[in-house]
């Protein structure tokens, strides 16, 4: 699914007791179903359209001073050729969201004390994540200048399943993304097996991406092993089966079910032999 990490100098709402009667007038969140862009900052502009045009071969829209790569009908990728970052290392100026419901869910984060810090307009409003950074909700086919165009034949990717940024406290991220957005956690730690957590990644609430879905023909090394992925895995109700230390769990097939068209995990064959070990990377050849 789309996820959203935060690095460390690190990336749950306290629940407020309500009356039921008050608790009735809250409006709803909508759903909130995946990536829609990442702005960034540009200090040379020529360098940009080399990266993003000729490198990764995204085809440039101009509009208002921006300039915006399509990677698909319904996310793209902007670049703000003005004003300059508010600092020098400063280069991620916005993360994006969509939602079949953008009127909705401003009144939604009003409701829990989250003002915009962007007006509503033309199908997208902003607010603020409690350290500042600027978080963009996009009605869904709204960006007509996207929705309309072709892809390029000399695009790297197809679709954006990531971005992140750094915080520094953890517990106001938490509540802000976990507790009032919806968003669920995905993976959490570091490059060292010390406890310390120095990568958060979550997933939209409401989106139907999974990372094993984007696999599919191409290969995986893992240690000197070369693993051919070939389909998603559709599942029966086998997975819900008790395991050693696990009860059965009927919930388990209804979410698949429901989630992700029954099917989890990707039919592999082995492309090129060799050994596993516990802790090996595995990274995408083919």
């Amino acid at each position: 699914m789309s996820s959203l990490s935060f690095l460390r100098r690190i990336l749950l709402l306290t629940s407020l007791l309500s009356f039921p009667a008050l608790a009735q007038q809250q409006p709803t969140r909508p759903p909130i179903t995946g990536i829609a862009f990442a702005r960034f900052y540009t200090t040379d502009p020529a360098a940009a359209q080399k990266f993003y045009g000729s490198t990764l071969g995204y085809e440039r829209k101009e509009a208002n001073d921006m300039w915006i790569y399509p990677v698909n009908h319904s996310q793209w990728i902007e670049i703000l050729t003005a004003p300059p970052p508010p600092q020098p290392n400063v280069r991620l100026a916005a993360v994006a969201f969509t939602t079949d419901n953008v009127v909705q869910l401003q009144q939604y984060l009003e409701a829990h004390g989250v003002k915009s810090d962007v007006p509503l307009k033309n199908g997208q409003f902003g607010v603020r994540d409690p350290e500042g950074n600027l978080v963009i909700f996009v009605q869904r086919n709204s960006e007509k200048l996207v929705a309309r165009s072709l892809g390029s034949p000399s695009a790297t990717s197809t679709r954006i399943i990531h971005v992140g940024f750094i915080v520094t406290d953890r517990a106001k991220e938490d509540a802000f993304w976990q507790q009032i957005l919806g968003f669920r956690p995905y993976w959490h730690g570091g490059p060292k097996d010390d406890g310390v957590d120095n990568w958060v990644s979550l997933q939209v609430p409401d989106g139907s991406d999974w990372l094993e879905d984007t696999w599919a023909g191409r290969a995986l090394r893992i240690g000197d092993a070369v693993i051919g992925v070939r389909v998603p895995c559709t599942r029966c109700t086998m997975v819900t089966r008790p395991q050693p230390g696990l009860d059965r769990d009927l919930d388990i097939y209804r979410v698949l079910a429901r989630q992700h068209r029954a099917t989890f995990g990707v039919w592999s064959d082995v492309q090129s032999p060799g050994t596993i070990r516990a802790g090996d990377t595995a990274e995408l050849v083919g």
